[in-house]
């Protein structure tokens, strides 16, 4: 199948065929769609951030949840990518693959890889979400498989699904 172009994007989010809640035109991209951040919470503090500019300091650990739920059908995945402006302020991040089938919002691992704090404001875009058609759709898809996050709202540490 490929890679989905901003055509196919906004085709599918149009007929139902993929999801995307608080959708905003100035995310989408040639070929896929910058997540924006809606909550950050970092390594070993209990608060979480949703407005604002976050500081997160040098060497730490933090998450970051999505604004946009997303919803993927049976016959397509996504990968995740981190915006180059966070990589060129020495962020660097932790992706997985969203699954076929997957729906919720994203909990996303990143690190300052730098000396010095980063301030990183609520809103902001923070990484690219490229699909990809599968050639043939899940046998079983995330939910039906693990669907360990599955429907999961905001930064999630441990499974919703138990």
């Amino acid at each position: 199948m490929g890679i989905f172009s901003d055509h196919d994007i906004v085709e599918g989010m149009m007929t139902g065929y993929l999801g995307i809640s608080d959708y905003n035109e100035k995310s989408l991209t040639p070929n896929g769609y910058d997540l924006r951040i809606s909550e950050i919470s970092i390594r070993g503090k209990d608060e979480k951030f949703t407005e604002g500019v976050v500081r997160i300091p040098p060497r730490t650990m933090f998450y970051v949840s999505t604004i946009e739920r997303v919803r993927l059908p049976s016959d397509a995945c996504a990968q995740l990518w981190l915006r180059t402006s966070w990589i060129r302020k020495g962020v660097m991040g932790a992706f997985g693959k969203i699954d076929a089938g997957f729906e919720g919002t994203l909990t996303l691992g990143a690190y300052n890889a730098t000396d010095d704090e980063i301030e990183i404001p609520i809103g902001e875009r923070f990484c690219q979400m490229v699909f990809e058609g599968l050639n043939s759709k899940s046998i079983k898809d995330y939910a039906e498989r693990s669907g360990n996050y599955q429907g999961q709202t905001g930064i999630t540490l441990e499974p919703v699904k138990k």
